[in-house]
C-alpha cells in the first residue's frame, strides 16, 4: 500500500464481503453487514444494485470468491475457539470485521488487530462514527515498512498478548504482496508468539499463477497493481509444508479456494469462483488445539 493512504485493496475486500448479502440465499456463506462502510469514501460503490452482483460475471465471481475465502477462515476461527483457544492475532487486519461478526463467540477472547496506521486509523474512525465497537479487540498499530517484525511480539505483549498461551494467527490476503525476505521474517515472528497449540491460517497465491498467469489472473493482478499493491510472492502447494516446517509449523491443511467452493456452494455458483491460483492453508505449532480447515 501507499504510505498515509488506507489500503484500497482492503476496502475492496471488505465491500465484497458485504455484497454477499445481495447473492441468492443459497450462495450466501457469511454475513458481514460492516464491510461496505469502509469503502464508502473510496472508488467502490458501497451498495451496488443486486442485479449487478447477481449477473455481472466479474463482480459476481469476486463476491463468491470472498464468500468462500472468508467462510473457510471463519470455520478455522470457530474451531480454534471451540477447542479452548482464546487469543487471535489478525496480521495485516485491514477491515476485517470478525471481532464484530463473532462478538458472542469471542466474548472471552482477545483479538489483536495489527495493521498500518493509515488503514487502521481509517477503520477506527469509521467504526467510531457508526458507534460500533468490539470489546475483544486490542489495536496494535504497525508500520511494516519501518519496523522489523522481530519487534512485533513485544508490541503484542504490551497490548495484553500472552505468548505462553495458544494463539490463532490469521494472515489473510497479505502474502502475495510481500517480498520473500518479508515473508520469512513474518513467519518467524509469528512462530515467536505461537505457543504449543497455536495455529497459523494463511491465504496465498501459487507461484505458478504469478509467474505464468492466465487471463483471469492477469486481470486481477492488473486491478490490484493499478492501486499500488502488486502481487510479488507465492508458494506452489508442495513447497509450503517444508517451508513452514523449517520455521516451526506443521502444515495441517492446504486447499484451493476453487475446491473449497465446490465443497461449500451449489455447483452452479462454485463454477463461478474460478481458478486463480488462490489457496488457504492452516499450520500448527506443537500439539494443535485447532481443527484445521477441511480440505
Amino acid at each position: 500500500m501507499i504510505d498515509a493512504i488506507p489500503s484500497r485493496t482492503a476496502a475492496f475486500v471488505a465491500a465484497a464481503r458485504s455484497y454477499g448479502a445481495l447473492l441468492p440465499a443459497d450462495a450466501r456463506l457469511i454475513d458481514d453487514p460492516y464491510g461496505a462502510r469502509f469503502a464508502a469514501r473510496g472508488r467502490f460503490d458501497p451498495a451496488p444494485p443486486a442485479l449487478a452482483v447477481r449477473h455481472v460475471a466479474p463482480l459476481r465471481s469476486w463476491v463468491l470468491y470472498m464468500q468462500v475465502r472468508t467462510r473457510v477462515l471463519d470455520d478455522a476461527l470457530a474451531a480454534f475457539v471451540a477447542d479452548g483457544g482464546r487469543q487471535v492475532v489478525l496480521l495485516g487486519a485491514g477491515y476485517d470485521a470478525r471481532a464484530l461478526r463473532f462478538a458472542e463467540l469471542l466474548r472471552d477472547s482477545r483479538v489483536f488487530e495489527v495493521d498500518h496506521p493509515a488503514t487502521q486509523g481509517h477503520k477506527r474512525r469509521v467504526l467510531a462514527r457508526a458507534a460500533l465497537s468490539a470489546p475483544a479487540v486490542r489495536y496494535v498499530t504497525w508500520d511494516f515498512e519501518e519496523r522489523p517484525l522481530a519487534e512485533l511480539a513485544e508490541a503484542l505483549a504490551a497490548a495484553g498478548h500472552d505468548a505462553t498461551r495458544p494463539t490463532l494467527t490469521i494472515w489473510e490476503g497479505v502474502t502475495m504482496y510481500l517480498t520473500p525476505r518479508a515473508i520469512d521474517a513474518s513467519v518467524r515472528a509469528i512462530r515467536g508468539w505461537s505457543a504449543a497449540g497455536s495455529a497459523l491460517a494463511i491465504t496465498y497465491v501459487t507461484r505458478d499463477a504469478i509467474e505464468r498467469p492466465g487471463l483471469a489472473v492477469r486481470a486481477t493482478r492488473a486491478v490490484v497493481g493499478a492501486i499500488g499493491e502488486p502481487w510479488r510472492f507465492g508458494w506452489n502447494p508442495g513447497e509450503l509444508a517444508p517451508y513452514l516446517s523449517a520455521r516451526g509449523f506443521a502444515l495441517r491443511s492446504d486447499a484451493s479456494i476453487a475446491d473449497e467452493a465446490t465443497r461449500l456452494l451449489p455447483a452452479r455458483y462454485a463454477r463461478g469462483v474460478g481458478r486463480l491460483g488462490q489457496r488457504v492453508a492452516v499450520g500448527t505449532s506443537g500439539e494443535s488445539i485447532a481443527v484445521a480447515a477441511s480440505t
